[in-house]
């Protein structure tokens, strides 16, 4: 994950609570010598993920706020485990606090259900993509989080990647072959082009102009095979559209490639980890950086 995408984050995530007047309730009752420690506590198993992000919330806050990282990203943990331990002004640990959460939350639910994902169809040969349907400004964590469980990126953006949908189609009048040949005249030449189609029609039209990916758009079990059968190995296939956990095992048995599943970003629920801040005057534990 590249930092200075997640800075960008984090700036706007402390713009957003602190704004230019600062976390006032703190300026107003707590000291501004006093110190405080916090440790951040699983509350329910999970696959731990943004621990960079949450280091980088404090000493963006504060440079002097020490934070110890226990666990990795990618690694298991299970309740009442410490991930990671802060100590530093106590303000300061205030002000980071709910941002700091709202991050290691969200990405530790995209990396459990990822993981939940591919538990799902170990095994096979199927591998499970996310999409871009991720939360405003949080794409790189999320997707940096979809790897952390074991899944696979999709492309990151429209920018890295030529995914000819049914709105590109209709706006060369319907002609797959035009749209491919376009794509292959003006496009990058490295990339490769994946073809959404919605029958089989369409998906003979997608493989005799050459397209390297065909998307298999919300096609039931049945058409699904059918698709196999008629593609029969000459082009890697994506399945897309009402892929949800308990449908996975049933494409991993039709012979499909890849899945791309909008949920693991868009639905993932914020795992539940705690931060208990109190003042003390422990001496400050040794910073290291998270690594995932």
């Amino acid at each position: 994950m590249q930092q200075d995408y997640l800075d960008r984050l984090i700036a706007l995530s402390l713009d957003e609570d602190l704004g230019a007047a600062g976390d006032v309730t703190s300026l107003a009752v707590v000291p501004a010598d006093a110190e405080g420690s916090g440790e951040l506590v699983a509350k329910e198993q999970m696959i731990v993920a943004g621990l960079d992000a949450f280091v980088r919330v404090f000493h963006m806050v504060d440079a002097e706020v020490e934070v110890e990282v226990l666990k990795r990203d990618g690694e298991e943990i299970k309740p009442k485990v410490v991930a990671a331990r802060v100590h530093g002004k106590l303000r300061s640990l205030l002000a980071a606090e709910r941002t700091a959460l709202n991050l290691v939350q969200r990405a530790a639910g995209i990396a459990t259900l990822a993981q939940q994902a591919m538990t799902s169809v170990r095994g096979s040969k199927l591998r499970v993509l996310d999409t871009r349907k991720t939360p405003p400004g949080m794409r790189g964590l999320a997707k940096h989080a979809v790897r952390m469980g074991g899944a696979s990126n999709h492309r990151f953006g429209l920018f890295d990647g030529i995914l000819i949908k049914d709105n590109h189609i209709a706006a060369v009048g319907g002609d797959i072959t035009e749209a491919v040949r376009r794509a292959k005249l003006n496009g990058p030449r490295l990339v490769k082009i994946e073809v959404e189609v919605t029958n089989f029609k369409q998906l003979e039209e997608a493989i005799a102009a050459g397209a390297d990916v065909i998307m298999l758009d919300n096609m039931d079990d049945a058409q699904i095979r059918e698709a196999v059968k008629l593609t029969a190995s000459r082009v890697p296939i994506e399945v897309s559209g009402g892929v949800t956990l308990d449908r996975l095992p049933r494409l991993a048995k039709l012979g499909v490639d890849f899945v791309s599943m909008g949920a693991l970003t868009h639905s993932a629920r914020a795992m539940d980890l705690s931060l208990e801040i109190a003042t003390t005057k422990k001496p400050a534990r040794k910073s290291r950086p998270a690594q995932g």
